[in-house]
């Protein structure tokens, strides 16, 4: 099996921790990880929603998926697009880790001083900081992972937010804040991994095997709010989904890109009913996404 994955260091850890599991469900298996480099790797000069957003690091992927160069792709779910890919299929959605957003600072956000840089890539992290903190300099910030920290790190920023499960997976060592989600609702499929295949692939009943049902049933519901709302990278929405029980509970934002407006939502729905409620959760946030000025 062949499986392409980014060449970042995030990405290798992550292709890595599939290629382990696989092993172990599917013995005598043999696995190629190939390196392929996407348009969000290739551009980092430019802000992420200018490059169209969600898919900026997939396409490349999915492109050689359906053209057979590759059998498999590794992917933070996060970055895909909430409609696949034409020929593909998502196979299956590792157990999510951490789904917390954090801030690498000194202090945390309420000290940071009047006028701090603080860094991010996330329009959702912009405007979320910003309706907290509207004195902050917030500034587009690109790079991998350890770039980004190397440049707090170096003193370019004061602060810099980025997701917890990368600090995690990385095993870096540096002093963060972690910002709770509650507040700072995390992006649609934050934390979890996901591995994408052709709908005809002869490796799609090992992937399978890798699927956890708990982390999918959460992330299908995020991404069915996301694609109601016709949302992406470049709209500052959060949605995050917990199953509890027979139940799940849906947190929902949106909030203008300079954070002067905002709209929490927050749903307990029954399983048995989801498509019914987060339809009506959908339905009970789009009127905000008009109202932040923010409607596509």
């Amino acid at each position: 099996m062949i499986i392409g994955t980014r060449g970042s260091a995030l990405a290798l850890v992550q292709t890595r921790m599939v290629a382990k599991q696989l092993k172990e469900r599917c013995p005598g298996i043999d696995i190629e990880v190939r390196e392929i480099k996407t348009m969000g790797d290739k551009v980092t000069d430019r802000p992420l929603a200018s490059l169209g957003g969600y898919g900026a690091f997939t396409k490349e992927l999915d492109q050689r998926i359906v053209s057979g160069e590759i059998d498999a792709a590794v992917n933070s779910l996060k970055d895909m697009p909430v409609d696949l890919t034409p020929g593909t299929e998502l196979a299956a959605v590792l157990p999510r880790g951490p789904v917390e957003d954090v801030l690498l600072s000194d202090v945390p956000l309420e000290q940071l001083p009047h006028g701090a840089v603080v860094g991010s890539s996330s329009v959702r992290r912009r405007s979320i900081l910003l309706w907290k903190r509207p004195d902050l300099d917030v500034r587009d910030l690109r790079g991998n992972v350890p770039t980004r920290v190397r440049k707090w790190k170096n003193g370019e920023y004061d602060a810099i937010v980025l997701a917890r499960a990368g600090l995690v997976r990385l095993g870096i060592d540096a002093e963060y804040h972690v910002l709770d989600p509650e507040m700072f609702t995390p992006a649609v499929g934050q934390g979890a991994i996901a591995v994408v295949c052709a709908k005809d692939s002869e490796h799609i009943k090992s992937l399978h095997r890798l699927d956890d049902p708990k982390t999918r049933t959460e992330v299908e519901a995020e991404r069915f709010v996301l694609r109601a709302l016709g949302g992406g990278c470049s709209v500052p929405i959060g949605v995050w989904a917990t199953m509890q029980g027979d139940k799940l509970r849906v947190r929902g934002s949106v909030i203008s890109e300079e954070g002067e407006k905002s709209v929490f939502v927050d749903r307990t729905i029954c399983l048995d009913l989801r498509e019914e409620g987060l339809t009506k959760m959908a339905e009970t946030m789009r009127p905000a996404v008009g109202g932040c000025g923010l409607a596509r």
